[in-house]
């Protein structure tokens, strides 16, 4: 069993922190883009190695499929987010093979998010934002301790094609939709 499932369990120790305390409040997730803008650059470090990522580095280059996705902590995963977390693992070469990368962005700490890396074999890049800074630039919004999920598909151009906020109704695009969104930017 994985670390993953202790999700169900009451053992709540590590989730309340300076992060939690920043994000208990709910705000919601708001569209600050519309189709066709270059969405904000920024630069993250990755989960298990020195280096980081700067999202311009990617333009004319690749599309690029931003999953902002929702960990608690390196045990407490978001029901919502788990499953989504782990399509996106296993459909990463599916994405690889269309010309796209896939740049999976947690909240969590570095350590964190190494022990998560490991724990779900994520083999595309995991950045980590613990401050949440990239979360709000994004509008992904907030609540009961963790940004909220989101993603967003960027053509070669850098320009958004396609834009998911969380809502009860659809928390994640699937695999399936993403790589529909994918399919049409690279037209």
């Amino acid at each position: 069993m994985t670390a993953a499932f202790k999700l169900t369990s009451m053992d709540f120790r590590g989730v309340i922190s300076q992060r939690f305390a920043r994000n208990f409040l709910p705000l919601p997730a708001l569209t600050k883009f519309q189709i066709g803008q270059t969405l904000p650059d920024f630069e993250l470090p990755v989960a298990g190695q020195r280096a980081s990522i700067k999202l311009s580095n990617y333009h004319h280059k690749q599309v690029i499929v931003l999953v902002f996705t929702r960990i608690f902590t390196e045990k407490q995963y978001c029901p919502f987010c788990y499953p989504h977390i782990l399509s996106m693992v296993e459909t990463y070469g599916q994405f690889e093979k269309m010309g796209a990368e896939v740049l999976m962005i947690t909240s969590t700490d570095m350590r964190q998010s190494k022990v998560i890396q490991r724990d779900l074999n994520i083999t595309m890049p995991l950045l980590v934002d613990p401050d949440c800074k990239i979360f709000r630039q994004y509008g992904t919004g907030q609540a009961l301790g963790a940004p909220l999920p989101a993603q967003f598909v960027i053509d070669r151009a850098g320009k958004l094609t396609f834009q998911h906020l969380f809502s009860f109704a659809h928390t994640n695009a699937s695999s399936e939709r993403l790589l529909w969104a994918v399919h049409n930017a690279n037209r």
